[in-house]
């Protein structure tokens, strides 16, 4: 098969934006004088969403109010557009893998449950100087993933079908989202969820290391 398009997943698959995230959360969790979370705490919280994040980080009687957590994301935003690019960066070889499917010519998009403003600011800051045709985050009254919608709008700018798009990502939701939309999924083991994840999740193909994915893929734009 020819894959024509590719779409990723943001966190933990193009870039790793953990620490910046644990640092995030804490200072929102410090403002309220709650406990603080680990690194890998956090890393087991995210990939649904920012207030998703906050209903995990909070505190057990906090997070079961929803007017308490809309008003700790709020919080979070602020924290979290101050440490956005503190010590987020591209895992090893992505950057390269990214830049021979641009040389080939291939539509790149990026598909995330981010905040919007912070997938923004990354792919223009952090994964420049790659173009991405279309990069969307979390916005009000859009479906996250793993429903299709927004990934499928995605592929239609790029004038591909479904099966000739493959899909990059590093948790279930990505798997699943792939497999909702008809694309090829790629499950990438250097993210936040275990390999066992994605297998049980249905990754096509496994991948450990960006430079095995052209080894594995046949991109064209032809």
């Amino acid at each position: 098969m020819i894959y024509r398009a590719a779409i990723f997943d943001m966190d933990g698959t193009l870039v790793d934006t953990l620490e910046d995230l644990a640092d995030s959360v804490n200072e929102m969790l410090a403002h309220y004088n709650f406990p603080q979370r680990t690194v890998d705490e956090v890393r087991k919280f995210v990939g649904n969403g920012a207030k998703k994040l906050m209903e995990r980080a909070l505190p057990a009687e906090k997070s079961a109010d929803e007017n308490f957590v809309l008003e700790a994301l709020k919080c979070y935003d602020g924290c979290y557009s101050r440490h956005v690019l503190n010590k987020t960066k591209p895992y090893d070889g992505i950057m390269e893998f990214l830049s021979e499917l641009q040389t080939k010519k291939i539509p790149l998009g990026i598909c995330t449950n981010k905040q919007n403003f912070a997938a923004q600011i990354i792919a223009e800051k952090i994964l420049s100087p790659i173009k991405f045709s279309k990069v969307i985050g979390d916005e009000k009254d859009k479906p996250r993933k793993p429903d299709p919608t927004r990934v499928l709008e995605i592929s239609e700018s790029f004038g591909v079908q479904p099966a000739e798009v493959a899909y990059f990502g590093d948790t279930a939701v990505d798997m699943n989202t792939a497999k909702n939309a008809g694309f090829f999924s790629i499950g990438v083991t250097w993210g936040f969820r275990p390999e066992s994840e994605l297998i049980e999740s249905g990754a096509k193909i496994i991948v450990h290391h960006p430079k095995e994915i052209l080894q594995k893929i046949n991109f064209s734009a032809q």
